[in-house]
């Protein structure tokens, strides 16, 4: 049987950067995107307003998607904070489960830390290179930056408010990725994430920065293949 991977973007992005993995159904495993309201075909939706909502809104669309086939929750960066609270809030609703929720390039909840962006565009293109750990091409057409700057000060905005609440670790193994240069999720807080499960824990890394992932698919994606 297919296990199907819901996959939720970093912030600032639209569920369709993982376009590289739609391409590499097997047998095994299967992408399916989770688009995060406010961009690409969802561009006029408004943003969520605090994780509480995004995890609840998440959730559902992941609920909704789900089937009767087996499934893993993955997220990249800010991704991999709201795949977490999606997964806590299925549990908590009793929603169907994940057989592995996969977070790649975060530290763990009690350690995410985050400012909220500029409200001038370009001071906020700046620290938006700043968090991906390189310059971001599109930010450079002030155009461009100043129909996608919304979104990721919207998603940034979520992570600078989120409190995370004392835990009760997921019934659910767990693997925590991380480019092993990656400035934003050093390797002790990043490993961190092991007292979030109950389950089976596991912590790979690649060669890379924060964003390690875009410049690795093909490896990330056998990765996952080998887990499930």
């Amino acid at each position: 049987m297919t296990t199907t991977l819901f996959c939720l973007p970093y912030a600032g992005a639209g569920a369709g950067v993982y376009r590289p993995w739609f391409r590499r159904e097997s047998e095994v495993l299967r992408a399916v995107p989770v688009q995060v309201p406010g961009r690409e075909e969802e561009f006029n939706a408004p943003f969520y307003r605090t994780m509480a909502e995004a995890a609840a809104g998440t959730a559902g669309r992941i609920s909704a998607a789900a089937g009767k086939e087996p499934f893993v929750v993955f997220g990249h960066s800010f991704g991999a904070i709201l795949a977490y609270e999606a997964v806590r809030h299925l549990v908590a609703t009793g929603g169907p489960l994940p057989v592995r929720l996969v977070v790649s390039g975060s530290t763990s909840p009690r350690h995410r830390q985050a400012e909220p962006l500029d409200a001038d565009d370009e001071v906020a293109a700046a620290q938006a290179a700043a968090i991906a750990g390189r310059e971001i091409e599109v930010f450079a057409d002030p155009t461009a930056r100043a129909l996608l700057l919304p979104a990721m000060r919207a998603d940034v905005g979520l992570l600078a408010d989120y409190a995370p609440t004392a835990h009760t670790p997921l019934p659910v193994p767990l693997t925590a990725l991380r480019g092993d240069a990656d400035h934003l999720a050093p390797a002790a807080e990043w490993r961190d994430w092991s007292a979030f499960t109950s389950g089976p824990f596991s912590a790979v890394e690649f060669p890379g920065g924060h964003m390690y992932l875009t410049d690795r698919w093909a490896e990330v994606w056998r990765t996952v293949e080998a887990l499930v």
